[in-house]
């Protein structure tokens, strides 16, 4: 049973959280693996994002040598930590073959569209997923590390789904178990509900799962009280979601519950498939909103990993990831203006989308979105007063 905290602990709490609170420098996790990797020209993961924000952080000048980390792969014997073997070895196999056969397809859910064979098909997010097991390390005697490419929260342990192929959010956190933690927190602020995450500690009173997600979108699940065991707490929202409204879920649920639980780690995802400019959700956020969000949850854990998830507009999700790395570093992204080098980066990118064939000035002359603000809806309202209560 945890109690919740009244309003002047938490805003006492959140008013001494800053990412300069954490006891090591922030450090970044990246890898060339992703400047060329396709998931194919017709898929929304055509697009390059972890490239883009590695490329534009470094061309901002906040990114040295010292923090910049390369992921390594994992092992086939770390991703049996979740994945059943049979389904390792499949997705080894597809990338090798570049094919796979119709029993395969059935039964791992590889070959799709939603989920393509491609050159890197193993090799990519079983570098995602080093990554995410490399971070829980990092973080062992306390700091925040960045993962932007560590954010594939669908995949279940023998099948690939949403685009994701192996779960390196789960095997992050189990990685974080076994430093003898207790209470780990994670809180995924992707547009689609982390159901892969949920579903894999949703017996477990170690891990607390919090996921904002627009109500009605893919996979279907996280309704309000979908509870997973009593350890997951899930905030559906409507759509055409404001700042206004996603600064109220943080700071009147996914806080409250964060103060409660008082976490010893805590892992933030943060899709960026939230934003007004991504095609894949009806939610309508400004890159600030997620900004601050990350801003006023990472001090609440002594350990923290921030690590990507959707997002499938280049320059938005680029400059959305590039700015979490500020705000990590007690940069406001809002405020700074771009150098040439990053104007650069951002003007040298391509979508073969309609959207992206006259790409609007805003997406390449500035990292910070217009602010999209409003009123607070009584449905908002509603879905952050009840999850608050549920403890």
């Amino acid at each position: 049973m945890f109690i919740m905290p009244d309003s002047a602990t938490i805003n006492d709490l959140t008013a001494a959280a800053s990412p300069k609170s954490a006891t090591n420098r922030p450090l970044y996790l990246g890898g060339e693996i992703y400047r060329h990797s396709s998931y194919g020209r017709k898929h929304p993961l055509s697009i390059p994002r972890v490239s883009v924000a590695t490329d534009l952080i470094r061309a901002m000048g906040w990114l040295d040598d010292d923090a910049y980390v390369d992921s390594p792969l994992a092992t086939a014997e770390q991703l049996a930590r979740f994945h059943d073997r049979d389904y390792i070895a499949a997705v080894a196999r597809a990338e090798r073959d570049q094919r796979v056969d119709l029993d395969t397809a059935l039964r791992y859910g590889l070959g799709k569209l939603e989920n393509p064979v491609f050159p890197e098909m193993y090799r990519r997010p079983a570098i995602a997923a080093g990554a995410a097991l490399l971070a829980a390390d990092l973080v062992r005697d306390g700091g925040v590390v960045h993962s932007p490419a560590s954010g594939t929260h669908h995949a279940r342990p023998g099948r690939a789904s949403g685009f994701c192929f192996f779960n390196a959010p789960v095997l992050g956190l189990l990685a974080l178990l076994d430093q003898g933690l207790d209470r780990v927190l994670y809180v995924d602020l992707d547009a689609h509900h982390g159901d892969g995450v949920q579903d894999a500690f949703h017996d477990d009173e170690r891990v607390l799962t919090i996921s904002v997600h627009e109500e009605g979108r893919w996979p279907h699940t996280g309704l309000l009280h979908d509870r997973a065991g009593g350890m997951a707490r899930n905030v559906p929202l409507p759509a055409g979601l404001n700042d206004a409204e996603f600064r109220h879920v943080v700071e009147e649920a996914i806080i409250p519950l964060a103060v409660a639980f008082r976490p010893q780690a805590m892992m933030i995802q943060t899709g960026a498939d939230a934003l007004a400019d991504d095609p894949l959700s009806r939610l309508s956020l400004s890159n600030r909103a997620l900004w601050r969000a990350v801003g006023d949850l990472v001090g609440l854990a002594p350990r923290t990993v921030v690590v990507g998830g959707g997002g499938y507009n280049p320059w938005s999700v680029g400059r959305a990831w590039a700015g979490i790395w500020a705000v990590l570093n007690g940069i406001d992204p809002a405020q700074a203006d771009l150098t040439p080098a990053a104007a650069a980066v951002l003007k040298g990118l391509t979508w073969d989308r309609r959207q992206g064939r006259n790409p609007p000035a805003r997406w390449f002359d500035g990292l910070a979105d217009a602010p999209h603000e409003g009123p607070v809806r009584d449905d908002v309202r509603h879905a952050a007063a009840s999850v608050r209560d549920l403890w």
